[in-house]
């Protein structure tokens, strides 16, 4: 097997989910040029069901990790969708928003498991700039969604 993002990717247990029609009036990406911008992403599974619940309440670090993951994982589907190939793809700058009591401070952990995630599969073009902060509500009650823009490499 040859050393693609795909497969560090299933070498790590992950797979890349289908990019899905958006329920509301917005398009999965915008390109202007050389630049995508990636609309939020959710933790929406296989079936079609979300990961719900506010963290440091229905959710511990961990399960708002995986969270994170799984909006990472989409964010690299519409990526490659935007760009044909995922080698052609390099991360600018991931905003992670956390569903989170106010008391909760530990966004930007929450949020290194969607960076990570980024590195693992795109090498030093995954590192990026970022924002992790804290809403008091998300969309049907997910824990996280996270939008990113990304550079098209010729």
């Amino acid at each position: 097997m040859t050393d693609t993002p795909e497969s560090r990717l299933a070498a790590l247990g992950h797979t890349l989910p289908s990019v899905g029609k958006p329920l509301f009036s917005y398009v999965p990406f915008k390109r202007v040029g050389d630049v995508a911008y990636i609309s939020g992403q959710v933790p929406r599974h296989a079936d079609g069901s979300l990961t719900t619940g506010k963290v440091g309440e229905a959710l511990g670090l961990d399960e708002a990790r995986e969270a994170a993951t799984l909006c990472g994982l989409h964010i690299l589907a519409v990526a490659k969708l935007a760009a044909g190939s995922l080698d052609k793809v390099e991360m600018l700058k991931v905003f992670g928003m956390v569903n989170a009591t106010a008391d909760y401070g530990q966004q930007p952990k929450v949020i290194d498991a969607c960076s990570d995630l980024m590195v693992e599969a795109l090498g030093e073009k995954g590192r990026h700039a970022r924002s992790a902060v804290g809403m008091g509500s998300l969309p049907s009650n997910v824990p996280v969604e996270i939008e990113a823009v990304i550079r098209i490499l010729d």
